[in-house]
């Protein structure tokens, strides 16, 4: 069940603040003192990890990792205390956009930009309300692995192991151009009203859609959308009502890959908040591990854990070769680090959907750590046998 915690005031690393921080939660298991692992979403996800598919709720918000968090499951719940919180700027419980503020109405674009660091640091508020001084460990995918990452650098005292799935440093320029042009899809709709559209009755639903679809179509590889849609036309009842088209559009065929993205589009405006998504993507953008720092390795030259990267051959989003310069950076530092790539034809979606490849490495590596029977590195072995099988070493050789 989702709870939520009063932070009181807080301050975001842009300067504002805002007198009392809310942060909505979901906690799984029973916390022993050493055994807690946190959580953290991804872009659109919630806190609502694990638990049962309610019929409420689709997509991220649906105990999006249900597969991978429970009862003999990699983050086994009989063995961890997990804890999953909703993050600052989202929709889904947590403090944004869409919540109100201290004069009755919903902050809309008032409220104040968020940052990577921002969630980091209502986690570790959050934990402290909670009375858990330390973590085992800090998993997370997409831009929740960049969050775990962060752990490494601002909290590097407080976990013993990060896991980061498919996750990066930092963007590189082409997600940041595709992100750019979705938000300003949603920005551009004359529904959005400049973020002030709560209590109206038009929102930006045909801007937030087209976002969703360009961030639809970086979470899938070539193979999958050729695999999955082809070049087909959909069915012969599939429709064109998602969108105004233009009227030549009857002579040409509607395809099934239109008609999937139409779908996923209309099933995302009904869950998510468009403001939201403009704050967390700039959230996302703005990360930079070695930000304040000379370099990636020396962000994290204060942790002295061990770390999992794991990445997928199919994913463009976040790549094989994103991962393994955090892993790099990881080795720089003399840490326990194995860097496992997972061959994959679904792209960025994998950490989600493939959970029979990502369950074995995950759970060794809690278990045992880089020496866990499932991890594998990028790293050839030493004369000292120090690192690990390797594997796909000749991505980087």
């Amino acid at each position: 069940m989702t709870e939520t915690v009063a932070l009181g005031e807080f301050q975001f690393e842009c300067g504002e603040s805002i007198p009392n921080l809310e942060l909505a939660y979901e906690t799984y298991g029973e916390f022993t003192g050493d055994n807690a692992v946190l959580v953290c979403h991804a872009l659109t996800g919630s806190a609502h990890v694990a638990g049962g598919r309610t019929t409420e709720t689709s997509g991220q918000a649906r105990a999006w990792w249900d597969d991978i968090v429970g009862s003999g499951k990699a983050i086994d719940t009989t063995d961890y205390y997990v804890i999953c919180a909703n993050v600052p700027g989202s929709c889904y419980g947590s403090s944004g956009p869409a919540t109100k503020g201290p004069d009755g109405e919903p902050y809309g674009t008032d409220f104040p930009a968020v940052t990577v660091a921002d969630w980091t640091r209502a986690q570790r508020l959050l934990l402290d309300e909670l009375g858990i001084p330390h973590l085992y460990a800090v998993v997370g995918g997409s831009v929740g692995g960049m969050n775990a990452l962060d752990w490494a650098k601002r909290h590097p005292d407080h976990t013993e192991r990060v896991i980061a799935i498919a996750a990066a440093a930092r963007l590189d320029p082409q997600c940041l151009a595709l992100n750019s042009i979705a938000r300003r899809s949603i920005t551009s709709d004359p529904d959005w009203q400049g973020g002030d559209y709560y209590g109206t009755d038009k929102k930006p639903t045909n801007g937030l859609s087209i976002a969703r679809q360009i961030g639809h179509v970086m979470y899938l590889s070539k193979e999958s959308m050729n695999g999955k849609f082809g070049r087909r036309a959909a069915g012969r009842d599939a429709v064109r009502d998602t969108f105004p088209v233009d009227p030549a559009a009857g002579f040409f065929p509607y395809r099934d890959v239109e008609s999937y993205l139409d779908y996923q589009a209309e099933r995302f405006v009904e869950r998510f908040d468009a403001n939201s998504y403009l704050y967390l993507t700039r959230a996302m953008d703005n990360y930079d591990l070695a930000a304040g720092h000379e370099s990636d390795a020396d962000s994290l030259a204060a942790f002295d854990g061990e770390t999992l990267c794991v990445s997928f051959t199919g994913d463009w989003h976040f790549t094989v070769e994103e991962s393994e310069t955090v892993a790099e950076a990881f080795r720089a530092t003399n840490t326990d680090v194995a860097h496992h790539v997972i061959e994959s034809d679904h792209g960025h979606d994998a950490f989600l959907v493939e959970p029979e490849k990502v369950g074995p490495p995950v759970s060794d590596f809690l278990a045992d750590g880089v020496r866990g029977t499932a991890v594998t590195d990028t790293a050839p072995e030493t004369d000292d046998g120090q690192a690990f099988a390797p594997v796909h070493t000749s991505l980087f050789s």
